[in-house]
């Protein structure tokens, strides 16, 4: 799996165009929103970006978050998830997705709990120190970037810790013996 030179950060949350875009300008920062940008299409710029941090609000993972929500809310059809998850998983394979090295929540709190479990649980459950929430403002978001730290990437094995994901119970993610 591709990693950039870059440190590559997905702003996710209903605000995230609008923040992204209060941070353009902010030296050694290249803010990107997708717009009607497909997701090749955004990794295609995403990959050709020179700065010390890329932002941009076009989420890698977002079909799979939305099928795995969806999955344990009983909103998704049967084999929903497992189709996000092998879709996924082909777009890896081929680098039409890179997975970014950090996201950043805007108002965790203020999303159902099922989704706050797929970024707060699953998701930092696979790299603690690689999901941070943050108020939704531009400036909260500056903070938040100097506050990164460092820790181990996503799991080595992806295509495994996506191919889990159904196991993976939300008020369970990270507890011994939390598989359904």
């Amino acid at each position: 799996m591709r990693r950039l030179s870059s440190t590559v950060v997905v702003v996710a949350g209903e605000r995230a165009a609008e923040v992204i875009s209060g941070l353009v300008g902010l030296h050694n920062v290249r803010a990107i929103t997708r717009g009607e940008r497909t997701p090749a299409e955004m990794t295609d710029v995403v990959t050709r970006a020179s700065a010390t941090y890329v932002l941009h609000d076009a989420d890698p993972l977002a079909e799979v978050g939305e099928a795995w929500t969806g999955f344990f809310d009983g909103t998704t059809p049967v084999g929903g998830l497992e189709v996000a998850v092998e879709a996924a998983v082909g777009a890896l394979r081929a680098e039409r997705l890179v997975l970014p090295d950090y996201y950043i929540v805007l108002d965790p709190d203020g999303l159902t709990p099922t989704r706050r479990h797929w970024w707060l649980g699953v998701l930092a459950g696979a790299a603690p120190t690689r999901v941070v929430p943050s108020p939704a403002s531009a400036g909260a978001v500056k903070e938040t970037l100097r506050g990164l730290s460092a820790g181990r990437w996503w799991p080595a094995d992806v295509e495994g810790w996506l191919r889990g994901l159904p196991r993976q119970v939300p008020d369970r993610v990270g507890l011994p013996g939390a598989t359904a």
